[in-house]
């Protein structure tokens, strides 16, 4: 999975409060939209990027489909942010300056 496209797709408001939904329970458009008093219109092309991007999966029932979110999407969601946090745990935050090409200058060195 690519972690950057699926913060993008996540990073728009509507989509984040879709997967937060579909964390919830199963649902359908119509049901998304009367939720989240968007239409379903609205509501479908969101889901069409979701699906684009491996977030969610769909299951037809009748008429209507319903979806849910990927397991594995959750799972590398969850996974991804955990090694963030264990990298900022062991981040080193009394460093005064970085390790990059800082030159200690006196007032006569010209940069």
């Amino acid at each position: 999975m690519d972690t950057v496209q699926i913060l993008k797709v996540l990073g728009e408001p509507m989509r984040y409060r879709i997967f937060e939904a579909l964390l919830e329970r199963k649902h359908c458009v119509r049901s998304l939209s009367k939720k989240l008093q968007v239409t379903e219109s609205a509501i479908s092309q969101h889901l069409k990027i979701m699906r684009e991007n491996g977030l969610v999966y769909g299951e037809k029932y009748g008429y209507h489909t319903h979806y849910f979110p990927k397991q594995e999407a959750v799972d590398y969601l969850a996974d991804m942010f955990c090694k963030m946090k264990e990298k900022s745990l062991t981040l080193d935050r009394d460093m005064t300056i970085c390790n990059c090409e800082f030159k200690n200058t006196t007032a006569g060195d010209k940069p």
